[in-house]
């Protein structure tokens, strides 16, 4: 998702379909965090357009309030951040799984019936 901020409030309200207002309501609520110029004008990215689309979907679909919806939207947060850190410690896991199975690849030795030393593997 672009995070990159260009869409001016009346275009980001039409693109949603909502009124410029509510989007100003759900800044002020903190739902959403537009980008500002150096003149203050709010820039809506379109990562901030599916946010407000998710809004839309959690107050009119489900029928949440504005508390509940900061709610779903919080837990939906961490759990992305939450996400994001375990595919990071999977991946640190394996790297160092397979750092233990290389050493034991290097140090194993065959082993032949009948015989008193061990035979070293090649």
């Amino acid at each position: 998702m672009d995070d990159s901020p260009r869409y001016m409030i009346s275009v980001a309200a039409e693109l949603v379909g909502m009124h410029p207002q509510t989007l100003r309501i759900y800044e002020q609520k903190g739902l959403v965090n537009p980008k500002r110029t150096a003149g203050n004008t709010r820039l809506y990215s379109d990562a901030d357009l599916e946010r407000l689309r998710a809004v839309q979907r959690l107050t009119t679909d489900l029928g949440l309030n504005l508390a509940g919806v900061e709610l779903v939207l919080r837990m939906e947060d961490q759990l992305r951040r939450m996400h994001t850190r375990m595919e990071r410690i999977e991946r640190q896991m394996r790297e160092e799984i397979e750092k233990v199975h290389k050493h034991y690849r290097r140090d194993l030795v065959l082993w032949q019936p009948g015989e008193t030393r061990p035979a070293r593997r090649a």
